[in-house]
């Protein structure tokens, strides 16, 4: 059995036209892995997903990260929904809330600080102050 990470991020002007997006494969980081098999516990010892985090940081992914590089901004998740072998998690950003340039995002199970599920970076988005950022993260078991 694998699990895999999928991330899609969209980042639409103030009149809803979509201004950037990217849609790629992420890193279920080392921490993340444990805390996905930890709920098959009867009594869970870690939390499960509850926010998305942005940040600027440009270091690619790695097993071992625990936090994002340089987080920007963190927002409670927006949704999370499981049809069939799929769990999609989604976050969204206001206007004037994480402006700047994004560079990196992950899923986490605090409001502050907690464990890293996920990690993804790539290619700048800069979101201006009346802009909306979606993330949609997925894991399918497989």
């Amino acid at each position: 059995m694998s699990i895999r990470g999928r991330m899609r991020l969209e980042l639409r002007d103030k009149d809803g036209r979509l201004k950037a997006e990217r849609d790629l494969r992420n890193l279920i980081v080392t921490v993340g892995k444990n805390s996905i098999t930890d709920q098959l516990l009867a009594a869970p010892a870690v939390a499960k997903p509850t926010h998305m985090a942005i940040g600027t940081g440009a270091t690619a992914a790695a097993a071992g990260d625990t936090t994002l590089q340089t987080e920007l901004d963190r927002n409670a998740l927006t949704t999370k929904t499981r049809a069939t072998n799929v769990l999609t998690m989604v976050g969204d950003w206001a206007a004037g809330d994480g402006t700047g340039a994004i560079t990196e995002a992950g899923v986490l199970n605090a409001a502050t600080t907690g464990d890293l599920y996920s990690r993804a970076v790539f290619a700048v988005v800069n979101k201006l102050a009346l802009d909306t950022l979606k993330i949609t993260w997925t894991y399918t078991v497989g």
